[in-house]
């Protein structure tokens, strides 16, 4: 009896062990990670997933081994030192309850491309789609886009998405303003380049806000209430607060990135200084998910529907594209100025090819500190001059001109060519189109019908058609105005 006894009770503990391992939870990696991917260059590099609380998960890459616990939640994380660029595929391994093996890993520069439909804006749809989507061939620059629309109440760990390598294929349905700022930069940087988009047309900036942004603003306390109130039960949708960013950016994070880009404004179009509000809300939070150093880069809205001749300007997108300019404040950004490039029967401009080039010069300028002007003219002070105003520029570059920009073609100088949609007013606060000359690296701006001029208006309406005063980098000036009225 006691042989067949043992022979029971080992029986018995082989099922009981053989049950235990069979549902041990696999070594799970977060959702950005996967073959083909870049890891970000010298930067501290994050990688996390999940196991078994109390498991220990290896880590390797490159000559780097690193090791972590699985907290009670089961989620772990190493953090890999700071990387060179490396154009050659490598393998990331992570060893725990079971082994996960990536290839093909690059290391370079990643940033992060996201916002509404002109963001979302698929390359097969731009200018010479056909063209540039066959010449799409970069394999050293790889897409991670996050399909679908999705929201939730409260932040989620994962969210759907594969790494693909650029090609006419995959390419095609990415955003195109994404590609063409990551092509510039892959061919100027000569590194890898990774892009990931996360994009979603008709929203509003508030849903891609994270609770800590909205935190960090005071004037946007009703906002933060409302989400700080948010639970699992809570039903949300495309426009509530925090509920895209929630599902589409934060199972994203903390992965290593060198910055943003971001095209969104239109569904916020009737906003003035509240949108500041909610940029420096969307900015700081992005910033203490990703990295505190995070470069943002924006598109200001272009021009649209059809122009007027109300020297006062002030409608439509006029006073969000000032609110744009404001958030300028914000260190290390940027603004793409494209009133020059849009349409007035289509709120969705096919010049992508300008909107990527004109953001991956203020990355190439600011971010990695080539000699490069990183815009066009920005308004920065004004005096009274008698019977004129004379302005200041920052980004004046080689110099101020009257310029023409045509499709896809660089912008041209206009000789003997007249400055337009300047306006002037004096204390009684009425606008009159004003006489504008361009004087060294300042603009000359009077009108016989103000005598003591107080403010100057450019460009400052919903599409200030005929709007021309560039620099000879070929960049337009953005809209701007001297008054608070």
């Amino acid at each position: 009896m006691i042989p067949r006894l043992r022979f029971v009770f080992l029986s018995a503990a082989l099922v009981v062990a053989c049950y235990v391992d069979a549902t041990r939870a696999d070594v799970k990696l977060a959702s950005i990670f996967g073959d083909s991917m870049v890891l970000q260059r010298e930067l501290s590099v994050p990688v996390w997933g999940w196991g078994e609380p109390g498991e220990t998960v290896t880590v390797t890459f490159a000559d780097q081994t690193k090791t972590a616990e699985a907290g009670k939640s089961g989620k772990w994380m190493v953090k890999l030192d700071a990387l060179k660029a490396n154009a050659k595929g490598q393998s990331l391994s992570v060893s725990g309850s079971s082994k996960i093996q990536l290839k093909d890993v690059l290391v370079g520069e990643v940033w992060i491309c996201s916002g509404q439909s002109n963001m979302e804006w698929a390359l097969r749809w731009t200018l010479n789609a056909k063209e540039e989507t066959a010449a799409a061939k970069h394999p050293l620059i790889r897409l991670f886009n996050v399909p679908g629309h999705i929201t939730n109440p409260l932040p989620q760990d994962t969210c759907p998405g594969t790494w693909q390598a650029c090609n006419p294929n995959s390419a095609s349905g990415f955003s195109a303003v994404g590609y063409f700022f990551g092509r510039r930069l892959q061919q100027e940087l000569d590194v890898p380049v990774g892009l990931v988009g996360s994009n979603w047309g008709g929203t509003r900036i508030e849903p891609w806000t994270s609770p800590d942004g909205f935190r960090s603003v005071k004037e946007l306390e009703a906002i933060t209430n409302q989400v700080d109130a948010y639970t699992k039960d809570s039903k949300v949708g495309g426009g509530s607060p925090s509920a895209i960013y929630n599902s589409m950016i934060h199972p994203l994070a903390p992965f290593a990135m060198r910055g943003s880009i971001w095209y969104q404004g239109e569904s916020n179009g009737g906003e003035g200084i509240s949108y500041h509000h909610k940029k420096v809300a969307l900015v700081n939070g992005w910033r203490k998910l990703f990295n505190p150093d995070l470069a943002f880069y924006w598109v200001q809205l272009a021009n649209w529907q059809q122009p007027n001749d109300n020297p006062a300007g002030g409608d439509g997108w006029a006073k969000v594209r000032e609110a744009q300019r404001k958030s300028l404040e914000l260190k290390h950004t940027g603004m793409a100025v494209i009133i020059d490039i849009g349409a007035a029967n289509d709120i969705h401009p096919r010049n992508k090819q300008d909107v990527g080039w004109r953001l991956s010069q203020w990355a190439l300028a600011q971010t990695y500190g080539k000699d490069l002007v990183p815009s066009g003219p920005i308004y920065k002070s004004h005096k009274v001059d008698g019977d004129a105003i004379r302005l200041s520029f920052k980004y004046t570059g080689g110099g101020l001109i009257v310029g023409k920009k045509d499709g896809l073609e660089p912008t041209k100088t206009v000789k003997d060519g007249k400055l337009a949609r300047f306006a002037v007013a004096g204390a009684d606060k009425k606008w009159h189109w004003a006489d504008a000359t361009i004087d060294g690296d300042e603009v000359v701006v009077k009108s016989a019908e103000v005598k003591q001029p107080v403010a100057v208006r450019y460009a400052y309406s919903m599409n200030p058609l005929g709007a021309n005063l560039y620099n000879k980098e070929g960049m337009p000036a953005s809209p701007f105005r001297t008054d608070s009225w």
